[in-house]
Parts: C-alpha cells; sequence; structure tokens
C-alpha cells in the first residue's frame, strides 16, 4: 500500500470504520484521498488476531456489529456478499438469570413477545414498532443534527416519549416481569449511563429493534474481514493507505485541501498545537471521556456448559442478574467504584462462525464498565459471573488474554482510558461532541474536520462520524 504524496484531494487520518467510511464518501465524490494509520494495519476496533493459541480468531475491539447493518453509511456502501459474509446465530441475545431461566430476543419479533409472557405487549408496541421503521429510524438517530425526512417523523414521535426517558423509570413503570426488566437493563446498560440518567432507555430500545429488524451479526472470519473489505473498497476507487505512518503534528500531514481526523478531541490539540484558536482548545479540552472495559479473551475447550440452554445458540448473552443488579452495578461504576458482580457483556463468536477456532473448539470474549483508567483487575469478578450462569466453564478455559483500560488505551489511541465509546455518551455530548455546534465536525482550521467516535453520532461500529464528516467537506468545497 504505497504510493505518491502529493496531488491528493483528501488525506484521512486514521483508518478505523469512521477514517474509512469518510475516506470511501469522499472517493466515491471523486476526490483522490490518502489514508494515513498509526497501526500496521487497518481496521481501529476492527481488529482480528489470534490473542491466545494458534487457530483461535479473537476481535481485539467489536464484533456483534447490528449498526453497521443499519448504518446509512454502509447501506450506501452495499458490501457484496463476496466482500463480507456475517454470520447468526440462531438467537441473537440471552440474559440470563439465577435458576436456569432468563430471556432471550429472537430476531422473530413473535418469538420474542411469546417468550416475555406479560411483558410481550411492551415489546410488541415499543421495540416492534421501532424495529418496524426500519432504516428511516435508524438514519433520524444516526443523523442527530440533521433534519428527520418525513417517512421518520411518525417513527421519531412514536420512539421519543419512551425513548427519552431514564431505563429505571421505565423498568419500573412499564415492564411486570423480572425477566422482562432485566433484559431491559442489560440493553439499555450498552449506553455505559446510569439507568436512571435520562434518554439511556433510548439507547435500549434502539438495540433491541436492530435485534429485530437486521439481527445481531458477526463478521465470519473475524471483523478485520470487515475493515479488510473497506480498504479494499476504496483502493478500487483510486485511494491509497499508508499504515504505520503515525501523525506527530499537523504539519506532518500532506497537503490536501481536506484533512479528516479519526482522533480523540485531546489528540487534536495535541498534533494541533497552537494552530487551534485558544477558545475551541479550551472548549476540546473539557469534552468527557466515558467509563472504559476490562476485557478478558478465552480460548475453549468446547462450548460455554450454560444453564439457560437458549445461551448456547446466541452470540451474545448479557451476564448482569436482575433489573436491580443491572443497575446497581452500572451506578456503582459510574461513582468511581468497582462492582463485586459487574455487568458482563459476553460473546461466543463461535455460535455463530465456527471458522473462528479448530474443531470442536470456541472461543468467548467478556468485559464489564469499570472507571476511566481504572487499574484494579476484573478477571475474578467476571469469571465468577461466568460460573454463576455456566457452572464447569471454567474447566473448559486452555488460554486467557486480559487487556485493561490502559491496555486497550495503547492499542488504539482513541479509547482513552479504556472509553470504547469516543467519550461520554449521556444526552448532553450526545450532539455537544466535541463541542455544541451547527456542524461539530468542522473545527476552525481551514479544511480541517473531526470523524471519530468523539463527534456525532457517538461510538459504535457505523462509520456515521466519517460519512458525516465527510459530507461536511463536500459541502464546503
Amino acid at each position: 500500500m504505497s504510493g505518491g504524496a502529493d496531488g491528493f484531494d483528501a488525506v484521512v487520518v486514521g483508518a478505523g470504520p469512521n477514517g474509512l467510511l469518510g475516506a470511501l464518501r469522499l472517493a466515491m465524490a471523486g476526490q483522490r484521498v490518502l489514508v494515513l494509520e498509526r497501526a500496521d494495519r487497518v481496521g481501529g476496533a476492527l481488529r482480528s488476531e489470534e490473542l491466545t493459541l494458534p487457530g483461535f480468531v479473537h476481535d481485539v475491539g467489536a464484533t456483534v456489529l447490528p449498526l453497521a447493518l443499519g448504518s446509512p453509511a454502509f447501506r450506501a456502501l452495499a458490501l457484496h456478499d463476496d466482500e463480507v459474509r456475517w454470520a447468526y446465530g440462531a438467537a441473537e441475545l440471552v440474559h440470563p438469570l439465577d435458576g436456569g431461566t432468563g430471556a432471550v430476543v429472537r430476531r422473530d419479533l413473535d418469538a420474542t413477545v411469546a417468550d416475555l409472557g406479560s411483558d410481550g405487549q411492551f415489546w410488541r408496541h415499543v421495540v416492534g414498532r421501532a424495529a418496524a421503521a426500519g432504516p428511516d429510524l435508524a438514519d433520524a438517530l444516526l443523523s442527530p443534527l440533521s433534519p428527520p425526512a418525513g417517512r421518520a417523523l411518525l417513527p421519531l414521535a412514536r420512539y421519543g416519549p419512551v425513548g427519552g426517558l431514564p431505563a429505571s423509570a421505565v423498568a419500573r413503570t412499564l415492564l411486570r416481569t423480572e425477566r422482562g426488566r432485566a433484559l431491559f437493563a442489560g440493553l439499555a446498560a450498552h449506553s455505559v449511563l446510569r439507568l436512571s440518567q435520562l434518554s439511556s432507555s433510548g439507547y435500549g430500545i434502539f438495540m433491541a429493534a436492530l435485534a429485530h429488524s437486521v439481527g445481531w451479526p458477526v463478521v465470519a472470519g473475524g471483523s478485520g474481514r470487515l475493515a479488510d473489505a473497506l480498504s479494499s473498497r476504496l483502493e478500487t476507487l483510486g485511494g491509497e493507505i499508508h499504515t504505520s505512518s503515525e501523525l506527530r503534528s499537523l504539519a506532518d500531514v500532506p497537503p490536501a485541501p481536506t484533512v479528516l481526523l479519526d482522533l480523540a478531541p485531546g489528540q487534536l490539540v495535541a498534533v494541533a498545537g497552537d494552530a487551534l484558536p485558544p477558545g475551541y482548545r479550551r472548549r476540546l479540552e473539557r469534552f468527557r471521556h466515558g467509563p472504559g472495559v476490562f476485557k478478558v479473551d478465552y480460548a475453549l475447550d468446547g462450548p460455554v456448559p450454560w444453564l439457560d440452554e437458549r445461551a448456547r445458540e446466541a452470540p451474545t448473552v448479557h451476564l448482569g442478574g436482575s433489573y436491580a443488579e443491572v443497575a446497581l452495578s452500572e451506578r456503582t461504576m459510574s461513582r468511581g467504584g468497582h462492582s463485586a458482580r459487574p455487568y458482563v457483556i459476553g460473546v461466543q463468536a463461535t455460535v455463530a462462525d465456527p471458522s473462528r477456532a479448530p474443531a470442536g473448539k470456541h472461543t468467548l470474549w467478556a468485559y464489564c464498565h469499570v472507571p476511566n483508567g481504572s487499574t484494579v483487575d476484573m478477571t475474578g469478578a467476571i469469571e465468577a459471573q461466568l460460573e454463576r450462569y455456566a457452572p464447569g466453564w471454567s474447566d473448559l478455559v486452555l488460554a486467557r488474554h486480559v487487556m485493561t483500560p490502559a491496555d486497550l488505551a495503547r492499542w488504539n489511541p482513541n479509547l482513552v482510558g479504556g472509553d470504547v465509546g469516543g467519550g461520554a455518551s449521556d444526552l448532553r455530548q450526545f450532539v455537544a461532541r466535541p463541542v455544541l455546534a451547527a456542524r461539530p465536525w468542522r473545527t476552525p482550521l481551514t479544511g480541517v474536520y473531526l470523524c471519530s467516535a468523539s463527534t456525532p453520532p457517538g461510538g459504535g461500529v457505523h462509520g456515521m462520524g466519517g460519512w458525516h464528516a465527510a459530507g461536511c467537506a463536500l459541502r464546503d468545497r
């Protein structure tokens, strides 16, 4: 991947999902694009490696990618099956409870409603309607600063009144069963907010709706295959990618009318130096990062022996127990503590994609939310939650690989303090990312745009930060 460093219409710094999608939008508009990536390969959060043992493929970052399928940026690309293949489990998500029971979300809405019993009608009327809106609702939520298209107005009107509430209010007033409350709490906790915070229910509803509208799939062969597909598409459009190209100063960027930076706000301050106006610089320095994560990857000698057997067919498993336990875990973490029974997100990608491990073997990763920059070893607490719902699972462990918040930040400097969401995701920073502005992707520097997850619409593998930044740049040109 080499080429000349002159004559480019645009330079994109960072080859994560946002950088690659921004580069692709520019290239699709006829721009000649150069991408610079500090790592030795593209991907950012989309990286797959043999972290534990030979033959076991682990995703270092993201694995389950419903937002990619829901994203207007990825839909515009229309990747073919020969570029990337999606793999699904028989169920999308299971939230086990003590005693071998729990709640399951299947792609089929009716099956999920039936499983939830007396909470089924809530699921049908709230989640089902959001799912039925399909791309219209996703487009509106992933483009929070653009006027919604007319066809999105009704779905938004239905979504807004409940989506804007705290998840705690929804759980206590609209849900009747412990299974329903626990399931909703686990979904809302993807926001990495206290469940008592405004809009936390909106995250849960949107994630649940995606399970029905597009599913919660993994990429066959590892998430890195998706990054490879994006980079290959870019090269077919004439773009160039230079890896192992670390940027220390904006002065090192080859001259180009447009520069997109897939960087955290603090990194922009570091590389721009005194070129930034003091007022804008101070606003960037006030940007708040969210909690971090503590992640463990496992190579297993067989499938996880979940007590709730439905969890054996779902790539994603939420280990948090009851609604009250999930709420307490996230509240403790938000106050700087570490829960003895943390809310754990587990992903067993080999349930959907057996090619990631040798025959009969499996992979598993599990992470919990921790205070930003935490140095506490959460391995024992995570594994206790696994043992709670799958007794004897540890007998299958062939090898483990631990990533602390500091490890994650070293691997990808955008993950400041282990923050995988690009910044706190509360209501204020949902749009004020990294600053409150009509076009927050545009910086005061002529032709320079920020396109990381620290811009709207925030974290997740959807590429919309890059897509919006590129659109802003094209309009300015």
